[in-house]
């Protein structure tokens, strides 16, 4: 047998030697720094023996009496080194000098000069550093300090109020129970349980074989029968239970039925039906609400939101009683007890405010909605005054009082008022309101010096002084309000100060209206601007029909600035829209007075004199301002037309002739010949026209007035010459151009008339007149493709002219014109003449309010059109009542129009110089009769 080998012995690996070249911590990286004493001092280590190896102490040499190293090398002596306090262990390898104590020194006073710096920063840099600390913690709080107030608070809790506290619910998410879904269960299911629990006679035949004591599955009963399965009893058993639940609903007597069809029915469609989202949203925030009204029970809004969802569910009951939970938590808030009184009906709801006035007695909205279920005028006094009594300092109580009471305890209670709430406005007006003159002197007087800064009280006195014939004292009272007010350091604002005027004037204060608009225009506003200023704020006041705001602006600003011919001018348009003809004419007066150059001013006073029918007033006025302006070409045609119209040919002619003499204008001329026309004299007339056309070629209407002469005299040839010549003078005049060719025409020429309107178009190119005077040659020529070619070179040459466009909607056949007026419209939207020409399409098809709603609109865009005005009577002679006709002929004549095709061959027609304008536009629209420029 093998004898059993000894164990080795172990090894004491703690004390064996390190290898050469080891590193403590070099397996695991740690080689941050080699320090000298892992390599030993600086000064080269004395020479070892051949055994002691190349590592130094520490670095794999033997320890001593091992026989690692000599013997002797501890006996050898080393070089002393100490323990410097500056260098410490690396004197020896870093010191270059010595260190003696003028470097300490040197090293104490730089160390002193750190500190001495560091201490100068010292306190700003700490208290940054306090105040980021400080906003930080502001910003975002400990849990601990949030809730450090609750935590003091809970010391004061008693153990009942510990024991009161409602276990918090089990909301987690783990464990929870899901929504249980129920089937219906099927008749099979049914019909095998009841065949389980029924006995049956029949015998199975199986049990002949062993004497039928057999059953099959093992299923027997005592006495041998096998089961049996009956569906009849199924349904037989839900009938069953459909009886019952109808009994429940029959009469036990009579065997009626108690419900009422109709209300039931009734009742259905009352009922709202909630989606199954609906559903599972009220069970969610009815969950959530239940979780805050159980984990804070002082939280009104809690509890309110909670009343509402049951009663947005349909579950008024429930809201009830949560909100009665409510106001039992929640005693203090006043929204609590409102919202109970809301869900309670009005006999419960009294008891409700009842007990809620008794826990808040100084809520005033608790008072008030007690005051707003009674409904006897002497109960709601009674809550008032129980009201007052606890919160005397509530004005919404007082004014609640005073409409309730009559005249004598409205009185007594606004003094009572103004005590209680000194410093309310409206207590103190309203009292002096009641009372009498000089009772609410005084009442006014106190209450300025109880609020010496609200204007509110000096206005009220002025008024008060102007309502008892004391209209002396309200200048004063409104310098005084002002100077006052300043003193006490109030802002006073020009602008608000004139709303405080247009307010005194829509109540009737006239004086005092004008007493603010004068002492208070002026402030805060340079002297530079004052004009444009007080004008701005003057229009201002018109569009919101202070008309008296506006007339004390224009009398303070003519004060300051009577020379000025624009303010005078807008003072005369208020007073001529708003004013009397006397108020207008002192005006006037005064105006001439200061502006004495201003032509204007003469005319509107000479116009307003003659239109009141005092003609002899308007000759004195431009007599005076004959010898005011001299050489006024305006005053000079005032005058003529002033005789002219007045059916004094005479004095016209001898007006004319003067200002003819002192080298009047071509108007002079031009208003001559018409005299002459008037008085039938065609002699003189052409020798007016040739005259003026010697002197003046380059006027335009005097040819083409020459041309019309000749034409009237039968002279062809002549009036051809006179275009000809006007044509070659004024080649760009449009006018010549359309009379030439239409006399050409009218002589036979329709070749020369149609070459006459070529060249007229090839002089001025891209001109939508001449264009259209030659679609409308070719229609009377019977030429329509000729018109409708010539209608499509127009479109493209003149895509944007509204009367071309108009023209192609007259020109198109029936069916097309629908669809050529949206391109019309679409072209040129806001021009008239197309607006027109769609009225009246719309007129054709009996849209008769469309029509009405579009001649209305292109006479807005364009009143100086007479033809539209024409059409629109025409409309209405037809389609509308007498009221309407009559509305638009006062519109015309408001309008005053001067232009249109149809208007100017009225208008300027012999016969028809002296009609109104009434005359002229029911002339307008018989003439529109026999042409063929209106949509047929």
């Amino acid at each position: 047998m093998l004898k059993p080998t000894a164990p080795k012995p172990k090894l004491d690996f703690d004390n064996l030697p390190a290898p050469s070249n080891y590193v403590p911590g070099l397996g695991r990286g740690a080689t941050g720094f080699t320090t000298r004493s892992d390599i030993g001092p600086a000064r080269a280590a004395p020479e070892l023996g051949a055994g002691a190896g190349a590592a130094g102490p520490g670095l794999g040499a033997k320890p001593l009496g091992q026989g690692g190293g000599d013997d002797n090398a501890a006996d050898q002596p080393q070089e002393k080194q100490e323990f410097d306090e500056f260098q410490g262990n690396d004197a020896g390898i870093l010191s270059i000098g010595e260190y003696d104590e003028d470097d300490r020194e040197a090293d104490d006073i730089w160390e002193k000069i750190d500190d001495h710096m560091d201490g100068r920063r010292r306190d700003r840099r700490e208290a940054r550093l306090k105040k980021e600390i400080e906003e930080y913690r502001a910003s975002n709080p400990k849990i601990t300090e949030q809730f450090a107030d609750l935590k003091r608070k809970l010391s004061d809790v008693t153990e009942d109020e510990w024991d009161s506290i409602p276990d918090i619910g089990d909301y987690t998410i783990k464990n929870k129970k899901r929504n249980a879904s129920f089937v219906p269960v099927p008749d099979t299911l049914l019909a095998k349980a009841a065949a389980e629990k029924e006995q049956g006679a029949a015998i199975d035949p199986k049990s002949k074989l062993v004497g039928g004591f057999e059953t099959p599955m093992g299923l027997s009963t005592p006495m041998g029968n096998t089961p049996m399965t009956d569906l009849t009893a199924v349904g037989e058993g839900r009938g069953v239970v459909l009886e019952l639940k109808l009994d429940r609903m029959a009469d036990s007597v009579g065997g009626q039925t108690v419900v009422d069809p109709k209300g039931y029915l009734t009742d259905l469609k009352s009922m709202k039906i909630n989606t199954d989202a609906e559903i599972g949203d009220i069970k969610r925030a009815r969950l959530l609400l239940k979780s805050v009204i159980q984990s804070n029970p002082g939280h009104a809004p809690g509890w309110i939101a909670a009343a509402r969802l049951e009663e947005f569910a349909g579950k008024v009951a429930a809201a009830r009683t949560f909100i009665q939970q409510g106001c039992e938590k929640c005693t203090k808030s006043e929204d609590v007890w409102l919202e109970a009184v809301r869900l309670q009906t009005p006999e419960n709801a009294k008891a409700v405010l009842a007990r809620g006035v008794s826990e808040i007695p100084t809520s005033v909205k608790l008072w008030l909605q007690a005051c707003r279920l009674e409904t006897e005028t002497v109960k709601k006094q009674r809550v008032l005054r129980k009201a007052l009594e606890h919160v005397p300092t509530s004005v919404k109580l007082w004014k609640q009082a005073v409409e309730l009471a009559d005249e004598s305890d409205a009185r007594i209670l606004l003094t009572r008022a103004v005590e209680c709430c000194p410093q309310h406005t409206e207590l103190w007006l309203a009292l002096a309101r009641l009372e009498s003159y000089e009772s609410a002197r005084k009442v006014l007087n106190r209450a300025r010096e109880t609020v010496p800064t609200e204007p509110a009280i000096w206005i009220t006195a002025a008024k008060l002084e102007e309502a008892n014939g004391n209209g002396a004292m309200v200048p004063t009272i409104i310098k005084r309000a002002i100077k006052s007010l300043s003193a006490n350091n109030v802002v006073v604002n020009h602008e608000q100060w004139l709303k405080e005027a247009e307010a005194a004037e829509k109540s009737g204060s006239l004086e005092t209206c004008q007493a603010i608009v004068r002492t208070t225009i002026g402030i805060g506003v340079d002297d530079e601007d004052r004009k444009r200023t007080w004008m701005a704020d003057a229009e201002d006041c018109l569009k919101r029909q202070s008309t008296e705001t506006a007339r004390a602006i224009f009398a303070h600003a003519l004060s300051v600035f009577p020379g000025k011919k624009s303010v005078w001018l807008r003072a005369a348009q208020l007073e001529k829209a708003a004013g009397s003809r006397e108020s207008l004419d002192a005006l006037l007066r005064r105006a001439v007075t200061y502006c004495p150059q201003a032509e204007i001013l003469w005319l509107m006073g000479a116009k307003e004199k003659w239109a009141a029918g005092d003609v002899s007033a308007a000759r004195s006025i431009l007599q005076e301002a004959f010898a005011a302006n001299p050489d006024s070409e305006e005053v000079w045609l005032a005058a003529f037309k002033l005789e002219f119209e007045n059916h004094e040919p005479e004095r016209a002619r001898l007006i004319l002739a003067k200002a003819r003499e002192k080298g009047g204008t071509e108007r002079m001329w031009m208003k001559s010949a018409i005299v002459e026309r008037e008085m039938g004299n065609d002699a003189d007339e052409l020798a007016v026209l040739r005259d003026g056309l010697a002197k003046y070629p380059l006027a335009w209407k005097m040819w083409l007035m020459l041309g019309q002469l000749h034409t009237r005299m039968g002279h062809a040839v002549q009036a051809l010459e006179a275009y000809a010549l006007g044509i070659r003078k004024c080649p760009n005049c449009t006018p010549l151009w359309a009379a030439a060719a239409m006399q050409e025409e009218a002589n036979g020429n329709k070749s020369k008339a149609r070459a006459m309107l070529e060249g007229g178009r090839l002089k001025n190119p891209k001109n939508a007149d001449l264009w259209l005077c030659a679609v409308r040659a070719e229609q009377r020529n019977n030429n329509q493709k000729a018109a409708e070619a010539l209608m499509a070179k127009a479109l493209q040459e003149c895509p944007t002219s509204g009367a071309l466009w108009a023209e192609a909607v007259r020109l198109a056949p029936r069916p097309q014109r629908k669809s050529k007026s949206v391109d019309a419209l679409r072209r040129c939207d806001n021009d008239p003449f197309v607006i027109a020409a769609v009225a009246q399409l719309f007129w054709n098809d009996r849209k008769v309010e469309k029509a009405r709603s579009w001649f209305n609109r292109c006479t807005t865009i364009n009143p100086d059109i007479g033809d539209f005005w024409a059409l629109w009577y025409k409309f209405e002679c037809q389609h509308g009542t007498p009221e309407q006709q009559e509305a638009v002929l006062k519109k015309a004549v408001a309008a005053d129009p001067k232009h249109g095709e149809h208007w100017c061959k009225v208008s300027k027609a012999l016969g028809n110089a002296h009609d109104s304008k009434e005359m002229l536009v029911k002339k307008a629209a018989v003439a529109m009769d026999k042409d063929a420029t209106t949509i047929a």
